[in-house]
């Protein structure tokens, strides 16, 4: 069987000059372009900068912007045969200590020096020994070399990336990737896919996700496509400061023919849509896509509410949803155009299998499972004796083999009155009403449920509550409803502290934070109160001040 990489490196001797990447910038025009030639020649320089360095099999952390360093350090690492380390940017420098701990070097593009050497000034002794190597420095350093360079370690299964999942505590897991693993999951995700889907695909999220390897990056180049990176300094979706809805002129301009997309930008997507109601689909696309025709849109990371998909699907665009984990080299379901039943993540991959258990938490059993984690948490997926991976998530599985899932087991909330509810589907629901940013749902031990939201910017805050309320009213059984809004405009500190990088709540967190905005909120009102009872005081009116400063 040929890995991928060698799939890959077969389209870059064949394709030599077709466009491999295109790196927009600024304005109406490309910014870089590199070619399939160009792109091999420097990615078999950096493979031999690196074997002068360090051994096959070593451990490298990988530092970087989504570029086209990024890139070609990620293809150079693979074919290399070591053992990468993506870390995303917007890492703390504890969390990157601690993902970065087993390297021997790190590799950084500019954007990556500038936050290694943040890191550093921030933890220097978790830093001050780590060797960084500029990617860029590397490729003009080496001498001209022959495709031969890059055949070390392609062949044998192996551990070849460490990819971070969020835990429960501020150090993030490592999930140990086996390139046989993501071979076999790219051969089932080919059974769906057409390589003139993977033609022109548009990058949106971190290169740090495995999700966004895989799509981004070598299924169209697999396919002999094109990836189009968003221009140098646009933060990508997850990272603070990222807005969903910015995002959909760069749809647009970048023509893609497909796109993986995270809830917060199908959203985005199925309002611009909504704006556009007298179109039809041809004409709705060139709006939306700049083409005619629908790309294929995949959509994951988070539920998407099943009226949204709805709502698309009824003007001819096509959402579908899967759904996946790191510990399976990411996708395990996906409904597909074939099959697609809207509300569910699809139907497991030809190399998965899936069952419940008693109390329906999902588990996993594949060809693409991970090799076990680096460092332990206790939020860590449990692999049985008989190889089932124990997700943790909460799901059910119907007649005909399509999963739904429900949330995750230990988000479960427990009321008061001993109602069970999963926070998740009930939050995606929330989301699709307009001005939401995002919307965590709390009620531990409590008689009803409180919600914490984002604003977007400018909103007004007392219509979006009647909104909430309305929206919860139709489409919200009882106990999923929230009968409390707290209320704060969107913000990158608050999206560092309270979320992680893969926009996931940190929920314990949100609630501490909830306390104290409460807390904060009772004393404004208190000294209001003393304020008020001051001025009548003062304005004569004594007695009625004095007892009431006394009952307080």
């Amino acid at each position: 069987m040929m890995h991928f990489i060698d799939s890959i490196r077969t389209a870059m001797r064949e394709r030599a000059g077709d466009v491999a990447i295109v790196q927009l910038d600024g304005t109406v025009s490309p910014g870089r372009v590199v070619d399939y030639g160009t792109l091999e020649q420097e990615c078999n320089a950096l493979a031999v900068a690196l074997a002068a360095r360090c051994a096959p099999g070593s451990t490298v952390g990988l530092v970087a912007a989504n570029s086209i360093a990024w890139i070609e350090a990620d293809l150079a690492l693979l074919m290399g045969g070591h053992v990468e380390v993506p870390v995303p940017l917007a890492f703390s420098a504890e969390q990157a200590a601690h993902l970065l701990a087993s390297c021997s070097v790190v590799l950084t593009d500019d954007a990556g020096q500038r936050r290694f050497e943040a890191w550093r000034a921030d933890a220097p002794h978790a830093f001050q020994a780590m060797p960084c190597l500029s990617i860029g420095q590397l490729v003009d350093g080496a001498a001209a070399v022959t495709a031969r360079a890059l055949t070390a370690g392609t062949q044998a299964d192996r551990v070849c990336k460490v990819i971070h999942t969020s835990g429960t505590t501020s150090a993030p897991k490592g999930v140990r990737i086996r390139a046989n693993g993501l071979d076999a999951l790219l051969a089932s995700l080919w059974r769906h896919a057409t390589r003139d889907d993977y033609r022109r695909y548009l990058n949106l999220v971190p290169f740090s996700l495995l999700i966004e390897q895989v799509t981004a990056l070598y299924m169209p180049f697999a396919a002999g496509g094109t990836v189009v990176l968003p221009p140098v300094g646009e933060a990508p979706l997850g990272d603070p400061g990222a807005v969903a809805a910015d995002k959909l002129a760069l749809l647009r301009r970048a023509r893609p023919s497909a796109v993986t997309l995270p809830p917060s930008l199908v959203e985005a997507l199925a309002n611009a849509a909504d704006r556009l109601p007298e179109l039809d689909t041809a004409a709705l696309c060139e709006a939306l896509f700049g083409r005619s025709t629908v790309p294929l849109i995949a959509a994951g990371g988070a539920p998407v509410a099943a009226a949204t998909i709805e709502r698309l699907a009824q003007r001819g665009v096509t959402v579908l949803q899967g759904y996946g984990l790191s510990e399976n080299s990411s996708v395990v379901a996906w409904n597909t155009r074939a099959e697609n039943r809207i509300g569910s993540v699809g139907k497991p991959l030809a190399h998965v299998s899936c069952k419940l258990g008693p109390d329906g938490e999902l588990a996993v059993r594949s060809a693409s499972l991970f090799a076990g984690y680096s460092g332990s948490d206790p939020s860590a997926c449990h692999t049985d004796a008989e190889g089932w991976l124990w997700t943790g998530d909460l799901a059910g599985i119907d007649a005909d083999g399509f999963i739904t899932i429900i949330g995750r087991k230990k988000n479960l909330i427990i009321t008061a009155h001993g109602r069970n509810v999963s926070p998740e589907p009930a939050e995606a629901s929330y989301r699709s009403v307009a001005g939401v940013a995002d919307i965590v749902l709390l009620g531990e031990g409590q008689e009803t449920l409180s919600a914490y939201v984002l604003t977007a910017t400018g909103v007004d805050q007392g219509a979006l509550r009647h909104a909430l309320v309305r929206h919860g009213e139709r489409w919200l059984s009882g106990i999923e409803r929230a009968s409390t809004f707290v209320f704060e405009a969107d913000a990158p500190a608050l999206r560092a502290r309270l979320f992680t990088v893969t926009g996931r709540p940190r929920r314990q967190e949100v609630e501490r934070h909830v306390r104290e905005c409460q807390l904060r909120e009772s004393h404004v009102r208190e000294c209001h109160v003393r304020e008020r009872h001051a001025h009548e005081y003062q304005a004569g009116s004594l007695p009625a001040a004095a007892s009431a400063l006394h009952q307080r």
